[in-house]
C-alpha cells in the first residue's frame, strides 16, 4: 500500500496518489452499480475501503479513515441482505422508508455525529471533528439504509456530499472533492431510479394482493 501512496499521477497540476485514484474510482463505481441494484456493488465497495483507509489515515482524517473499517463490515451485511432480496422481475427489492424508519435514520445521524465529533476532538484524531464526524456517521447511516433497500439512503448521501466537498478541498484532496461532485449527480439520478423501482414494486404487490 505504501507504494500506491507514494506514487501517483499529476492531473491538471494536482498530484494524486494511486491509492486515492483507485479508491475514489472504485467508490464512484459503487454509486453507479448501486443505481442498477447489482450485487457487485458490495465487493467493489470493499476494494474502495481498503484504498481509502490508507489515503485518509495519511491525511490525518480520523473520521474518514475510521469509517472505512465500519463500511467494510456494513458491506458484508449489504451483500448478504441483497442476496436475500432478489426479485425475478425487478431485481433487488427496494422501498420507501416508513415514518418511524426516517425518524430513526435522522436520530442516528444527529446523535451519532455529536458523539463522534466529541470523541474525535478528545482524541485529537481530526483537525475538523464536526464535519469529519458528520461524514463518518452519515456514511454509515446511508450504507445501512442501502443494505435495507430504502430509497432514502440516496438523500443521506446528498448530505454527506454537501459536507464532504469543502472538507476534501480544505484537506488538499482536490481529486476526491471532484469525485464527490460527480457523486452528487449520480446520487440524484440514483434517487430517481430507486423511487421509480419502488413505485413499480409497490404497484405489483398491490395488484397481486388484489387478486
Amino acid at each position: 500500500m505504501e507504494i500506491l501512496l507514494e506514487h501517483g499521477v499529476t492531473v491538471l497540476g494536482q498530484w494524486i496518489s494511486y491509492a486515492e485514484l483507485l479508491g475514489q474510482l472504485c467508490a464512484l463505481a459503487v454509486v453507479f452499480l448501486a443505481q442498477r441494484r447489482t450485487l457487485w456493488t458490495w465487493p467493489v465497495q470493499v476494494g474502495a475501503t481498503v484504498m481509502l483507509f490508507a489515503v485518509y489515515a495519511s491525511a490525518h482524517l480520523g473520521g474518514f479513515a475510521g469509517r472505512q473499517v465500519a463500511i467494510f463490515a456494513i458491506s458484508v451485511y449489504g451483500w448478504w441482505a441483497w442476496s436475500r432480496k432478489r426479485d425475478p422481475v425487478y431485481g433487488i427489492a427496494v422501498r420507501k422508508a416508513g415514518t418511524r424508519e426516517r425518524l430513526v435514520m435522522a436520530a442516528a445521524f444527529v446523535t451519532g455525529t455529536v458523539a463522534m465529533a466529541l470523541a474525535l476532538d478528545a482524541l485529537g484524531a481530526s483537525w475538523a471533528p464536526w464535519p469529519d464526524a458528520a461524514i463518518f456517521v452519515g456514511t454509515l447511516v446511508a450504507f445501512a439504509a442501502q443494505g435495507a433497500g430504502l430509497v432514502e439512503f440516496w438523500l443521506v448521501w446528498l448530505v454527506v456530499d454537501a459536507v464532504g466537498v469543502p472538507l476534501q478541498i480544505a484537506s488538499g484532496l482536490y481529486f476526491s472533492a471532484a469525485i464527490y461532485l460527480v457523486f452528487a449527480a449520480l446520487v440524484v439520478h440514483g434517487w430517481w431510479s430507486w423511487n421509480r423501482s419502488a413505485r413499480q414494486q409497490a404497484g405489483a404487490l398491490a395488484h397481486a394482493g388484489a387478486r
